[in-house]
């Protein structure tokens, strides 16, 4: 009986790595394109491709539960401003373009689509 429950989670622990190692995969790769999918809705909401387009990039860090992968601009602040709106200089309120929030509806179906098949 021991040696059942050795076989047993060593089978369990070989499946739990292979879809930590997928996700991670799938992680990198969707949020490859949507960074390249937020630069080209900023560059066409705002016009031409600037230094605000150009700011999109992806940060992977190495975690005890796995990888995290982050889409971000190298600009603070300014995403939010945009996607949201913002008082003006001379009173009154910039109404917001949203060009980030259905990129990442998008990419969480994505992900979660992929995750469902990769467990299957």
């Amino acid at each position: 009986m021991p040696d059942l429950e050795t076989q047993i989670m060593k089978i369990l622990n070989e499946y739990a790595e292979e879809i930590q190692t997928s996700t991670d995969e799938i992680a990198k790769k969707l949020a490859k394109a949507g960074a390249k999918q937020i630069n080209a809705n900023a560059a066409s909401t705002f016009g031409g491709r600037g230094k605000y387009a150009r700011s999109w990039t992806v940060t992977e860090e190495k975690s005890r539960t796995g990888n995290n992968v982050t889409i971000h601009s190298t600009m603070p602040g300014l995403p939010h401003l945009l996607e949201n709106g913002h008082a003006s200089r001379y009173g009154g309120r910039v109404s917001g373009r949203t060009h980030i929030a259905p990129v990442e509806e998008e990419l969480v179906t994505k992900f979660q689509k992929e995750v469902i098949d990769v467990i299957q």
